[in-house]
């Protein structure tokens, strides 16, 4: 047993810290996936989109979390800043197969591809992932 321990002769506690005492240990196999590109739908009744609108820049991560209870769109999945603000929704027409793999405990998550102000209104264009 002390074979494993040994970190000089590598054994276990070796072969987990590598060189120079860092851990190896491998990691996951992790991807990000590009599914869709859509605009953000609701922007306009979102209370302050106005002050969050200077904070939100292109590439910025956002994400999303279904509301099966939504009184307007039972397969809605709500659009949130890192910070939790919210800033809209997928489209309807768009959210069928996303909210379909969420409720398969899928993670999607966003990221802000292009954005414009015209007067109170604004754009969000944004990439839709899939982390597997």
């Amino acid at each position: 047993m002390s074979d494993l321990t040994n970190t000089n002769t590598g054994g276990l506690v070796g072969f987990l810290h590598g060189k120079n005492g860092e851990l190896a240990i491998p990691k996951p196999f992790e991807k990000e996936i590009f599914l869709f590109e859509t605009n953000v739908a609701g922007t306009s009744y979102v209370v302050n989109i106005e002050k969050l609108e200077p904070l939100l820049n292109v590439e910025d991560k956002l994400n999303f979390f279904r509301e099966p209870d939504n009184k307007f769109d039972s397969k809605a999945i709500v659009i949130k800043t890192e910070k939790g603000d919210k800033i809209g929704y997928i489209p309807r027409e768009d959210n069928l197969i996303f909210a379909r793999l969420m409720d398969a405990g899928k993670l999607l998550y966003g990221r802000i591809a292009y954005k414009e102000k015209r007067g109170k209104f604004i754009e969000f264009l944004i990439k839709i992932y899939l982390h597997e």
